[in-house]
């Protein structure tokens, strides 16, 4: 089923998104954690695409695993290190592993990138990648970032950016995380403002140790509101206490993006379903109470 078609069907939909194993050897890790996960009944499963289409091959079967458990999936596709070829190549062994999802990526460049070209064939952006998904009939979606791309000039260029994805075509949004919801509410205003009036799935990261923030702001530039921080700080020596605690903020902020009208909740899993679980079953009673 396309996310497309559940969008339309439902009024809020959840989804959990996880990642190849870099090592083959933790291949059956990775299915053991997507069969947990399949089994809490999102409404779709995203799997992500190593740079460089690294991790492409273990990104398909994941996928098309998670579509025999019953669970639409989500596949990643990127740009980067990639040729017209190699992509429409890609598309066709999606298609044929019953794919009918892709999320449209330029990718990040490889580590060894000192500004030489890393793309081929015209693919520098996601939005080169959306009308070679589209002309193969799939639904296709765009990554958004709340707290503008780290890689734009300022927030007007980065929605600017954006239209291009939403212009050639894409079905809906995916957001970077993000930890205080009014980021994620004044964004989508100035999407509103832009003639920007596709589904946004708000992306939600259950912070549950202390490193985990560091981490966070170098990979997204995310803002640490002072609440988040305070948690982090009372409770890093406690594992136990910081894991329930970072599941907690991640529960608040579900329910009130809930409350206020947001369509999609996606939770980066991390390949932990037990973060996983325990938040949906803090949320599952809203999810139901909503989609009657």
């Amino acid at each position: 089923m396309t996310i497309r078609n559940i969008l339309d069907s439902k009024k809020v939909l959840f989804s959990f998104e996880i990642f190849p194993p870099k090592k083959q050897a933790n291949f059956d890790n990775v299915i053991s954690c997507t069969k947990e996960l399949s089994a809490l009944e999102p409404d779709f499963m995203s799997i992500t695409y190593g740079a460089g289409g690294t991790t492409k091959v273990n990104t398909v079967e994941i996928a098309q695993q998670i579509i025999q458990m019953g669970t639409p999936a989500l596949a990643h596709l990127t740009c980067v290190g990639n040729t017209k070829e190699t992509i429409k190549s890609t598309i066709k062994e999606m298609k044929t592993a019953g794919i009918e999802n892709v999320l449209a990526l330029r990718g990040d460049y490889p580590q060894d990138f000192e500004g030489e070209k890393a793309t081929a064939d015209g693919l520098d952006h996601a939005s080169d990648l959306v009308p070679l998904l589209k002309e193969e009939g799939l639904c296709v979606g765009g990554a958004c970032y709340p707290e503008c791309h780290p890689e734009s000039a300022n927030r007007i260029d980065d929605i600017e950016n954006l239209k291009h994805k939403v212009d050639a075509g894409v079905d809906f949004l995916t957001t970077q995380m993000f930890f205080d919801n009014n980021m994620l509410y004044s964004y989508l205003y100035r999407l509103q403002s832009k003639g920007i009036h596709l589904p946004v799935l708000a992306g939600i990261m259950p912070i549950t140790n202390s490193s985990q923030v560091a981490r966070m702001v170098k990979l997204s530039s995310a803002y640490i509101p002072e609440k988040l921080l305070a948690i982090c700080d009372r409770f890093e020596n406690n594992p136990a206490a910081m894991r329930q605690a970072g599941i907690a903020y991640a529960t608040d902020q579900i329910i009130d993006l809930i409350s206020n009208g947001i369509r999609g909740i996606h939770i980066y899993s991390m390949n932990k379903p037990d973060v996983t679980k325990d938040i949906i079953a803090n949320v599952n009673e809203i999810i139901k109470a909503v989609n009657e």
